[in-house]
């Protein structure tokens, strides 16, 4: 299926948010605010693009239906102009392989298959683990490549292999290891994407495709300027984009991280998404202070002041 927003060299758009999942006061997925949320990324944070069930989406803690159900609210809202990636990816290569055929069935753009986890599979078995994955669709696969989570990383061999396969187009990197990505860019066709918000632009700097964000929740759009005053030569000022927005990543990324901060800022922007499930919990009134000022501090426009 191709990509509303996709092109050769950034084959899910460019500027993606790995989206969290809106729960009620009780705990349910809140369908309503996925599409309302999924409407306010595309629309006021120029998202492209848009990642659902990843980590940020509290994945491990939704059951498959939940997971079906969500991915078509976000369709529903947003998927004629925006590129949908399903979380397809679990320790578990046949229920990986099952998420994938669902998410295809819903109408998904495309997957992203995180690193299998806790398992620590040798690289022979992340190769055919991603492998049977992308053999089960039709669809575009974006690996997720963070050792710091799965606790094995990808490498350098088993990803050149991995992206002989005509349905492997991308890899999300966490890894940090700038030096080997671009060695990656220069020996296969894979498009990288940025998954630390602290290295946005040295990825662009590599070559990368653009971000899958967490800070893109609320600083979207920055980001998505970032990208284009790269692209059209002016790096002076995407550098300035991005020291003016290092605040917000320390407050998001540096403290509890994820879900936790993420949604708590959300709340401060009028974007309510309830709270988190176990065994995540919500910000203590101390980080939420001190989210408060680094948003500030990188010219977020709080609401709930």
């Amino acid at each position: 299926m191709a990509s509303p927003t996709g092109t050769t060299d950034a084959p899910f758009g460019r500027m993606l948010t790995a989206m969290v999942t809106p729960f009620t006061a009780d705990g349910a997925v809140d369908y309503a605010a996925v599409r309302r949320l999924a409407g306010y990324l595309v629309d006021e944070q120029r998202n492209d693009g848009l990642i659902v069930s990843g980590t940020t989406g509290e994945s491990p803690t939704t059951s498959d239906v939940e997971k079906e159900r969500i991915l078509s609210a976000v369709l529903e809202a947003v998927g004629d102009r925006a590129t949908v990636v399903a979380g397809a990816g679990s320790n578990d290569t046949h229920h990986s392989v099952e998420l994938a055929r669902a998410a295809a069935r819903a109408g998904a753009h495309g997957l992203l298959v995180v690193t299998p986890y806790y398992s620590k599979p040798p690289q022979e078995g992340l190769y055919q683990h991603f492998t049977a994955v992308a053999d089960a669709t039709g669809l575009p696969v974006m690996l997720y490549d963070i050792p710091g989570r799965a606790g094995v990383p990808i490498t350098t061999e088993t990803m050149i292999r991995l992206a002989q396969h005509e349905r492997i187009v991308a890899v999300k990197d966490a890894k940090g290891d700038l030096f080997a990505g671009g060695q990656m860019m220069t020996v296969t066709d894979l498009a990288f994407y940025s998954g630390d918000d602290l290295l946005n632009l040295p990825w662009l700097s590599m070559g990368a495709a653009g971000f899958v964000s967490v800070v893109g929740h609320v600083v979207g759009a920055h980001l998505a300027r970032m990208i284009e005053l790269y692209r059209n030569g002016d790096v002076s000022q995407a550098l300035a984009v991005h020291r003016q927005l290092a605040p917000v990543v320390e407050g998001i990324m540096m403290s509890a991280g994820g879900a936790i901060m993420v949604k708590a800022a959300l709340a401060m922007v009028g974007v309510p998404v309830g709270p988190v499930r176990l065994p995540l919990v919500a910000a203590t009134e101390r980080q939420i202070a001190e989210l408060r000022t680094c948003l500030v501090a990188g010219g977020v426009k709080l609401t709930d002041t």
